[in-house]
């Protein structure tokens, strides 16, 4: 089996992604950021989908972007409730794909991959700059440039976004075809102390969207729903 680094943030698409490279015959190998997110319930989350879908190996990496702050995730600034918003939301954690794709590619070295999945939507999404097809096909460019490797052209680098161009009941849809176990899942910007999502942030109401496009029921237990 061909390994292929998984990016798993235990949320909804990134789990869809990683069940989708199973079953396309890659021995996964996940990786999650610990980036001092607000949101800390997804780390378990991850942990659990990972284990659930027989990842070969799982990283969980620390990483804080705390220090760096900007972002609703990552400061003192409050997770807006009021809908999903136009514009890139404050949300938005400063270059973060860019860090973790980063970081993907330097276990695919590691691992003599040439693969790299990541979870990346471009039709339901809040409108993070990171998630635009350009932008990965950029990095995908520019990973060829940058490791030994690529150089020795014994890799070439390919970043599958398979859910890029998929709405979010698509997205949904195809998780259940591939057995995920949607209550492992974890999606909520803003979780109280038990990890109960709110139902409010812009990724509860993506999700909750989904889930009633799909005409599925969200096995989740929200505060608001």
């Amino acid at each position: 089996m061909k390994p292929a680094v998984c990016l798993l943030s235990g949320g909804l698409d990134s789990a869809t992604c990683l069940a989708l490279a199973g079953r396309d015959g890659f021995a996964c190998y996940a990786l999650t950021f610990d980036y001092g997110q607000r949101h800390r319930a997804e780390l378990d989350a991850a942990a659990n989908v990972a284990a659930s879908l027989g990842a070969a190996k799982h990283l969980v990496v620390p990483i804080n972007l705390r220090l760096f702050g900007g972002s609703a995730l990552t400061d003192n600034l409050e997770v807006p409730k009021t809908g999903v918003t136009a514009g890139i939301p404050i949300t938005y954690v400063p270059a973060r794909n860019t860090v973790f794709l980063a970081l993907a590619l330097a276990w695919a070295e590691v691992l003599s991959s040439s693969d790299i999945f990541i979870g990346v939507n471009a039709v339901d999404y809040s409108g993070y700059p990171d998630c635009r097809p350009e932008f990965i096909e950029a990095f995908e460019h520019m990973a060829q440039l940058a490791t030994k490797s690529g150089v020795e052209a014994r890799t070439r680098i390919q970043i599958h976004t398979p859910l890029s161009h998929l709405s979010k009941a698509q997205i949904i849809q195809l998780g259940q075809t591939l057995g995920l176990d949607f209550r492992l899942t974890h999606s909520c910007y803003d979780p109280d102390a038990n990890g109960r999502p709110c139902g409010l942030c812009d990724s509860c109401r993506l999700r909750l969207k989904g889930f009633r496009e799909a005409a599925l029921q969200d096995p989740l237990d929200y505060i608001h729903s």
